[in-house]
């Protein structure tokens, strides 16, 4: 599973279409008196808050439909708290669009394979580095497990997982894909590299096995999850990773706020909106990159390593040459 690479709102030339900013209004003065200095100060500031609250932000849908805020678009989507049908069948809707596509790595990628090799040269090098840092012996001489969610037809597990992972489980909600994973990679890896599970469940009702995963893989697939669910699958996952290991999500950006796409039924969020979310998780950001090399009229793509453990502070000290400056004396 996957969703559009193709951003709605940019032009063939590269140049995002504008919509109107989060609007704040000013401050309310219905009384007939006006405010007093300590409850002026209170509106702003809470006014403030409003403004600095990614989910406060504006966005649009992929008809161009203007929301205030995150939430409004969420009551339209999903409906009110606690209405499960609709919900239910917004992921419905959502398996359903996918099922009605090729399996095959143009289809899963939209009508754009032709970027399959920049992504996975940008992922590999990503990984390489955090492999590096935060495993030991940067994996060497490890029995080393990666969970590929969103795997669809194990495009990321055959070109790149199953390089650097003893075993790779996969995970994905529709079956044409997950049946095509199965035969993509039946010739690949070997006895000390191979995929292993393969799960046929959506992401927002999968429980990883604890501490089994020294990687868990989330690339264009979390934008299917409802707020709330993606918060939800964080806070389970967390159990499932060793000591020492890290998610990596690599997702589209919209330029601000959000684009919900009523096609395929999911969201693009902006930077703000994803490290609001990754905060309400209780995960702490490692690292970040860009995609570099993907055609202009693309979403901009990043990817982030996420730790369940704090990252250790990095104590700079001045140099010597620095610090036997002439000095004023205070």
């Amino acid at each position: 599973m996957s969703f559009s690479l193709y951003s709605p709102f940019v032009s063939t030339t590269g140049h995002s279409h504008s919509y109107h900013p989060n609007h704040i209004p000013p401050p309310s003065t219905t009384s007939a008196f006006p405010p007093s200095p300590r409850q002026r100060r209170r509106e702003l500031r809470s006014l403030l808050i409003r403004s600095l609250d990614p989910m406060e932000v504006c966005g649009v849908d992929s008809e161009g439909k203007e929301f205030n805020s995150a939430q409004e678009m969420w009551r339209e989507a999903i409906g009110e708290e606690g209405d499960e049908t609709k919900k239910t069948q917004w992921y419905r809707d959502g398996v359903s669009y996918w099922e009605g596509v090729e399996a095959s790595v143009d289809g899963v990628l939209g009508g754009y394979g032709h970027v399959n090799d920049a992504d996975i040269t940008g992922s590999e090098i990503f990984l390489k580095t955090l492999m590096q840092e935060r495993l030991v012996n940067g994996g060497t001489n490890q029995h080393l497990v990666a969970l590929d969610c969103g795997s669809g037809i194990g495009r990321i597990t055959k070109n790149l997982l199953i390089r650097y992972f003893n075993e790779v489980d996969l995970l994905e909600p529709v079956a044409q894909f997950l049946d095509a994973a199965r035969e993509n990679l039946a010739s690949v890896g070997s006895e000390r590299h191979k995929a292993t599970n393969f799960f046929c469940v959506p992401l927002q009702e999968f429980t990883p096995a604890a501490q089994r995963y020294d990687v868990i893989w989330v690339q264009w697939c979390i934008g299917h999850l409802t707020d709330d669910d993606f918060v939800s699958f964080f806070n389970r996952a967390k159990g499932c990773l060793k000591p020492g290991g890290f998610f990596v999500v690599k997702e589209n950006l919209a330029h601000k706020g959000f684009v919900l796409d009523k096609e395929d039924r999911s969201i693009t969020r902006s930077n703000p909106y994803f490290i609001e979310l990754f905060r309400r998780c209780g995960l702490h950001l490692y690292q970040t990159k860009d995609q570099k090399g993907l055609p202009e009229e693309l979403f901009a793509v990043k990817m982030y390593a996420l730790t369940v453990d704090t990252p250790p502070k990095v104590h700079r000290t001045r140099s010597k040459t620095r610090s036997n400056r002439p000095q004023i004396i205070k």
